[in-house]
């Protein structure tokens, strides 16, 4: 199992993804899987992955909040959570999404 985190480097949300998606995975009681973390520089580096903006999560190469919003912008993402919209998933929604894919 492959965890990347995609960013841009002006997006400043991308820095706390990582502690978040290690405390989804240590939920899911996994403590052995890596995360690693992808800069995108360019607008043909993100079309050649999954990339919905900045911070894309992906699990295998494939988004784990896949909402059909694929771009080559390079700009920060917006998650729908339940608190509004943020920058990022809350620990709780990721889980949930490496539970239903992985698990």
């Amino acid at each position: 199992m492959k965890i990347e985190v995609l960013y841009i480097d002006d997006c400043p949300n991308w820095k706390d993804a990582g502690s978040l998606v290690r405390e989804a995975l240590a939920l899911a009681g996994d403590t052995t899987t890596n995360v690693t973390f992808r800069l995108l520089r360019t607008p043909e580096e993100a079309a050649q992955v999954s990339f919905a903006g900045s911070p894309t999560v992906t699990l295998d190469g494939e988004d784990l909040f896949p909402n059909g919003g694929q771009t080559t912008d390079l700009a920060c993402r917006v998650y729908f959570t339940p608190s509004g919209l943020a920058g990022l998933p809350t620990v709780s929604q990721l889980w949930e999404a490496l539970e239903a894919h992985a698990y």
